[in-house]
Order: structure tokens, then sequence, then C-alpha cells
């Protein structure tokens, strides 16, 4: 898989409380999240990927050799064409922004010079904090401008750190529709630290799921939400996410229908996106009921056909059952006296009732 379009590393670490032995095959574009619990090793295995830990093994970044120690290859961090973002924005204190970013730019060639000042600053919706020092920013500010200096330096992948870790929930609403503006308009594969699962349903197109040093599991978030082989399928946090396109909006009751691979859906937005607008919708799998048969005169508006592929106990007295809409994943969460008395079992058509949806962007 080193080929132009992939990021392949197969890194080994040891100390004396944790060893880190990956190998990690990751698209070329688009975001890949390490999720996993405190101290499975995703800091450990971004900062290897960066050459900021000394791991042993092999680092190729879209067919460039970071590091191949059979070969006795080894670029340093400075060396590699990598954009880096930590959890605190580490901003120059003595620089205004502009300079901050400046700085960023300095530092790259212009014939490797992908990403003009001014579009890092358009992206991340900072010209009017171009002449503020970091003290007078908010900690949303002091990212967005740590984000778009990591970017001015035109990097082949940009590694962040779980930037949202240090911002209140407000913060965190006002720097999330900016880095869903980043992958959706630059082409600069990112790779993305957290243990937010919120985050990651809403920014990641693939997952590398860690624990204690080792990959569990990596491959298209839509998949690795939904296996029933795995721990994020499990208990309250078990979630689907299904994308869909908005078709039309009913302004007298807030109502808008979305069109996605399984049929329609229906969600009150009380600020409706345009017609066309591409969406993605978080379904709790404790949000999903089913039935035999269609529903009739029911409050819930969201009524799917739907089969069942497979369905596993979920601790004492319910069952989490995995369910096929159209070419789209949903999860639900029933009791186990409700399994056995709908005689669930693989390949059963029946209809998902979708109680509450999340909007993820």
């Amino acid at each position: 898989m080193n080929t132009p379009h992939f990021i392949s590393a197969q890194l080994k670490l040891s100390r004396s409380d944790f060893s880190l032995d990956v190998d990690l095959q990751l698209p070329g574009h688009g975001v890949t999240a390490l999720f996993g619990p405190s101290g499975c090793g995703k800091t450990t295995c971004l900062r290897s990927l960066a050459g900021l830990e000394r791991a042993q093994g092999r680092v190729a970044v879209n067919g460039h050799i970071w590091q191949d120690d059979a070969r006795k290859q080894w670029r340093p961090t400075h060396q590699r064409a990598l954009g880096y973002v930590f959890q605190e924005a580490s901003l120059f204190p003595h620089l205004s922004v502009q300079k901050n970013i400046d700085y960023g730019l300095k530092r790259t060639p212009v014939e490797r010079r992908k990403v003009s000042r001014d579009r890092a600053v358009e992206l991340l919706g900072i010209a009017h904090l171009m002449d503020r020092m970091p003290a007078t920013l908010s900690g949303g500010e002091r990212q967005r401008v740590a984000i778009a200096r990591a970017l001015a330096t035109s990097p082949e992948v940009l590694l962040m750190d779980e930037p949202l870790a240090a911002l209140d929930a407000q913060r965190k609403a006002e720097v999330l529709p900016y880095l869903d503006q980043l992958q959706r308009h630059l082409q600069i594969p990112v790779i993305y630290v957290s243990h937010s699962l919120d985050e990651v349903a809403r920014l990641a197109q693939h997952m590398v799921l860690l624990n204690a040093g080792r990959v569990v599991a990596q491959g298209a978030v839509t998949d690795l939400l939904s296996s029933l082989d795995l721990p994020l399928a499990h208990g309250d946090i078990a979630s689907s996410v299904v994308h869909a396109t908005v078709q039309s909006h009913d302004a007298t009751d807030h109502l808008s229908t979305l069109a996605f691979d399984g049929g329609q859906l229906q969600l009150v937005m009380a600020h409706p996106r345009a017609v066309g607008t591409q969406v993605q919708l978080r379904v709790q799998a404790r949000d999903v009921s089913l039935s035999l048969g269609r529903p009739e005169s029911s409050s819930i508006l969201n009524i799917l056909p739907a089969q069942v592929l497979n369905l596993r106990e979920d601790g004492p007295g319910q069952v989490m059952v995995s369910l096929q809409s159209g070419n789209t994943r949903l999860l639900a969460r029933i009791t186990q006296h409700s399994a056995r008395a709908l005689q669930l079992q693989a390949g059963l058509p029946l209809f998902a009732q979708i109680k509450g949806m999340a909007l993820l962007d």
C-alpha cells in the first residue's frame, strides 16, 4: 500500500510500562481518527509518525519515505513535511497572529508552498484577528490560529493531537465548523487523535481503534461504529452515522426531509440547510425501536424498512441488533424480552423506528 496515495506506518516502541506495536495502512486523503481509551497509545503513535518519539520501523507518506530503519533511513522532524497541532495552541506570545502564521510560512520553501497565508486565514475565519496578540484571544481563536500556522507550512499530512480537548463546549462548537471546512476544501490528509466519539463521527471518514498500544481495528468510521465485534457498538455509546442529502423544508413545522440510500428521513431544523446540502446524522442505538409491521398512527416520524444482519447480547437483559437499510448500517438496542418476542434472527425483514437523530454537520 506504499503508493502515492496512502500513509503506511509500521512502528514499535517499548517503555518500562508501555509498548507500541502498530501496522497502519491509512488513506492519503480525508480525516483518519486515532481513537481509544486514555493510555492506549494514540499520542505516542502520532508523535512517532512525526519523529518526535524514536520508534523503530517504517513510515511512508504518499510515496515519500520518512523512516525505514531496515535501510537506515531517517528524516528528523524538521525535515518531515508535516503540520502538528497540539492540545494547547503554543503560539509565540510575543508575535501577532499574522507573524505567528508567517513563521510557519517562512519555514516552507517557495516551490513547496501549496496553501497560501490568505487561504489558511480564510478557511479558519481569522482575518479580523491578524493584528491581535495571542494573550487577547479566546481559547477557540488561539486553536484556529495554531491550525492556520500549521497549514501555512503546506504539510503533506496534518497531525492533530486532541486539538479541542482543552476547550469548553462553547469553544468546541466554535472550532468544529472550521475543521469541517479544512477536510472539505483541502487535499491534505489529517490524522486526528481524539477520545470524543462525537468529534470522530463528525469529522473522520477512517478510524484506527487502539487499545494497549495495539490496533484493534482500522477501516471506515461507519463500519467500525456498527460492527458488533467491536466495543464501539455496545452500551450507551453505540450509534451509527447516516449520510443524507437535504431534499426539502417545511417552514411551518420547521421540518426538513432528507434522502439517504435507505429511504427518507425527517428532522426538525430551526435553521434549515439548503436543498442539495449533504449532511451527516448520528443515530443512537438506544433511540431505535423495532417492529415486524409498519406502525400506524405513530408519533415517530422516521420508520424505515430494514433487515436484521446480526444480534448480540449487550449487558443484562439487553440485546444489540445490527440492521441494514439500503446500504446503511444501523444499530438498535432493545430488551432481550423484545428480541425474543419478535423472534429476531439474521435475515428477518422489519421496520426500524428512529426516535431521535443528531445533526453532525
